[in-house]
């Protein structure tokens, strides 16, 4: 589960880069929103990779921004899986790291071992 929201995390960073350093090198229609767009996204990719890090360590607070890394990237796959050509497997490959690390994510194993408390239980005394 850390692995696959590092993994989000990196490929979101990748892509803020490389819209980056387009946006300086390149020739994009709009410099300054290649540039925002890739600040914005490698701004992005910290959140899971943070996430990630806390998952490993066993952090309760991490469970949070993992779980809205992926309800956000829901809407990418979506758009992804309706597209053509190249993008549609890129959102079946999405699509399944997003659901798998939804799942992982809800198990009861891993609140429990993140030691999150269910509503309505008192600690361990």
């Amino acid at each position: 589960m850390a692995g696959l929201t590092a993994l989000e995390g990196v490929a979101l960073v990748g892509g803020g880069i490389y819209m980056l350093v387009m946006g300086l090198l390149g020739r994009p229609e709009s410099p300054q929103q290649a540039e925002m767009g890739g600040l914005t996204l490698i701004a992005l990719g910290l959140i899971p990779l943070f996430a990630a890090r806390g998952l490993l360590r066993r952090r309760s607070w991490s469970r949070g921004p993992a779980l809205i890394t992926q309800i956000i990237a829901l809407p990418v796959v979506w758009t992804l899986l309706r597209s053509h050509g190249a993008l549609i497997p890129a959102g079946i490959v999405l699509a399944a790291v997003v659901l798998t690390a939804l799942y992982q994510l809800v198990r009861p194993t891993t609140v429990e071992a993140l030691g999150i408390r269910r509503p309505g239980t008192t600690p361990d005394a």
